[in-house]
């Protein structure tokens, strides 16, 4: 496989709940509920369907000192650390420090006075909890609104540095950052900005990005970007869709870019009149059985001969289209010939043995390695 060559930029690393963020620790992906959090059942079973698919970190809205206690009952009921997102109210971030928030995400200039911000910061302590200020192109500060006319990358830097420095003068350090913008180019620009001025762990997002796909498009050019810059120790694709899609895109962009494995990566051949078979249906179908397998794994399906070999060769498992049987390669040698017309059948069986051999051989480590 190709070297990597990503640097990543050095940070800081701090903790959300039992995930490091930031310095050697991978890339998370993160996401938000959409659920109203007093409705503490439904919040519970997407919060799971998040962590299912893979989120290293959920972050849910808390509006209100009802919400409060609603997280306080979520929050026992998962094992996903949990963002607490605040605005406005310090009281509600006092609340949920108690009700166990793995990290506050508050913006300490909306909290309130520097009195206010103190007990924040004193809960945060305490509890040994982390915080994330994040800072929008949508609601800037007024005075920053009419400095620069319309939000730019310098307005973002200017604002995230006011909240930073209310942090430093209160000596806490252990916190996250976002500079977030529905623009690609924008956010791009700030977080190239703050990524020179501090070292604390970035959290990269394109906000308030769009549909599904419009919204898939935009966040994996910027954050795409900026991880190939070494930018950025945490992400959200921010979608007007499920959040555990959000995850899944995420997952995707950091495995397209050889930054973090989480199950499958499919490389299949877009389909033409040479193909054998018919692609777009088999893969269709292959993600959909094989998806909950968090095992990473290369697997190529290709539908001829032109292109088939050289993908196989590089990939887990391999396969060359041809008709009425297909050749398999394992670990990048040929293996044996499996019908055409039972493609999907025959390489999800492959997939799982190979899961299951490697879960084994994993087990065994764990066992060696806590017997020395």
């Amino acid at each position: 496989m190709m070297h990597n060559p990503i640097q990543r930029r050095p940070t800081r690393k701090i903790r959300v709940g039992s995930v490091y963020v930031g310095g050697d620790a991978p890339i998370s992906v993160q996401t938000m509920t959409n659920t109203e959090t007093c409705d503490v059942e439904a919040t519970v079973a997407q919060i799971q369907r998040c962590a299912d698919a893979g989120a290293d970190i959920v972050r849910v809205s808390v509006p209100s000192m009802q919400a409060a206690e609603a997280f306080g009952k979520i929050r026992k009921q998962v094992n996903v650390p949990l963002v607490a997102d605040i605005h406005f109210d310090y009281k509600i971030a006092l609340a949920v420090a108690d009700y166990g928030a793995d990290c506050l995400r508050i913006n300490p200039g909306n909290i309130g006075s520097e009195d206010k911000i103190r007990e924040v910061v004193a809960a945060a302590r305490h509890h040994d909890i982390s915080m994330r200020i994040g800072v929008n192109a949508g609601s800037l500060e007024k005075d920053l609104q009419k400095k620069y006319g319309e939000p730019t990358g310098e307005a973002l830097l200017e604002s995230a540095l006011r909240h930073i420095d209310i942090l430093d003068r209160l000596n806490f350090h252990e916190f996250k950052i976002s500079v977030k913008a529905s623009n690609v180019f924008l956010t791009m620009d700030a977080y190239r900005l703050l990524s020179k001025q501090i070292d604390n762990p970035l959290h990269l997002g394109v906000t308030e990005a769009g549909i599904y796909r419009t919204g898939t498009v935009k966040s994996a050019i910027a954050l795409g970007g900026l991880l190939m810059e070494g930018i950025g120790d945490t992400m959200r694709i921010s979608l007007a869709a499920e959040p555990e899609d959000e995850v899944k895109i995420g997952f995707d962009i950091l495995k397209s870019l050889g930054l973090r494995s989480n199950g499958i990566n499919f490389i299949a051949c877009p389909s033409c009149s040479r193909q054998e078979f018919n692609v777009i249906q088999v893969m269709q179908r292959l993600e959909e059985r094989l998806e909950g397998i968090r095992t990473p794994m290369d697997v190529s399906v290709i539908g001829c001969k032109v292109n088939g070999p050289g993908e196989a060769k590089e990939a887990d498992i391999g396969v060359v289209g041809a008709s009425p049987r297909s050749l398999v390669y394992l670990n990048g040698e040929k293996s044996h010939l499996i019908d055409t017309d039972r493609l999907v059948d025959e390489i999800e069986a492959m997939v799982r043995q190979r899961v299951a051999v490697l879960e084994e051989a994993k087990s065994k480590e764990i066992i060696r390695t806590s017997s020395e």
